[in-house]
């Protein structure tokens, strides 16, 4: 695991983005995506290389962590929606290579199965962005969640709930359910990439990054994958108690070696 202490969240959505890009030029062809303000700097700056300097990702094909159980593709606080919204109009990626567990299906156990499935027929996926909650959730693995989880139906947490009231006109319009890609299926993903900002994710790194592995901080099974870049502000890098080793190590890191 590689920890990257940056000045700003703008500086690590640049770092998040040479990461993006150096993959695709190796051949990437997947990515996965996270929803929520952890990548929007990563994907602001990946829309203004493709704008300014002719980045494609005419080739690439994406999947979406997570979509709230009840809601369509053409809600506007669906993650299909807000993903479409944030990025994917603004590169020229093929809408209808953009995956997204089906929130409005019948059987959502049964969606998710399918998800799963489809996520393991076409990938691995090549770089997998992920956002951490303040409990220390990936996707909407909620504390507690097995560490070897598939795509599954999970209750959200009141926390989380309140957390992303925000989106919604009436907090008690938040859904309580979700289909979230599992812990063992964000972990099949060949380069995990963890981006967190400010002061309020502090713990939730510190016990991702430094804690034991357990299920209590799910994030922390990130310590398992053999490729995993975590990319804070200083704000959020606060709580670390190798903080100066982590500096040290990125900047005396081989040149040939990269994110």
């Amino acid at each position: 695991m590689e920890i990257v202490i940056v000045p700003s969240p703008e500086d690590g959505g640049r770092i998040a983005a040479d990461i993006v890009c150096g993959a695709m030029e190796n051949g990437a062809r997947t990515l996965g995506l996270a929803t929520g303000s952890s990548p929007l700097h990563t994907y602001r700056e990946l829309i203004r290389r493709h704008r300014e300097s002719g980045v494609s990702f005419a080739a690439m094909s994406a999947y979406l962590l997570d979509e709230y159980v009840g809601l369509t593709s053409d809600q506007p606080q669906s993650y299909a929606h807000t993903i479409c919204t944030e990025l994917v109009d603004h590169l020229d990626i093929d809408n209808a290579r953009v995956f997204s567990p089906d929130g409005g299906a019948s059987d959502p156990s049964e969606a998710a199965r399918r998800y799963d499935a489809a996520i393991a027929e076409n990938g691995p996926i090549d770089v997998q962005i992920l956002g951490i909650g303040l409990n220390g959730h990936i996707g909407f693995n909620e504390p507690s969640s097995s560490l070897a989880s598939r795509t599954r139906v999970k209750t959200l947490t009141e926390r989380t709930r309140a957390d992303n009231a925000r989106f919604f006109a009436d907090p008690a319009d938040v859904p309580h359910h979700v289909i979230t890609q599992g812990l063992g299926t964000i972990s099949d993903a060949r380069h995990l990439v963890l981006i967190a900002n400010g002061a309020r994710k502090a713990p939730a790194v510190r016990a991702a990054v430094e804690g034991p592995v357990s299920a209590f901080c799910p994030a922390s099974v990130l310590q398992l994958h053999p490729h995993v870049t975590v990319i804070v502000d200083e704000a959020a890098a606060g709580e670390l108690e190798l903080a100066e080793f982590y500096r040290y190590t990125t900047e005396h890191k081989p040149a040939s070696q990269g994110y």
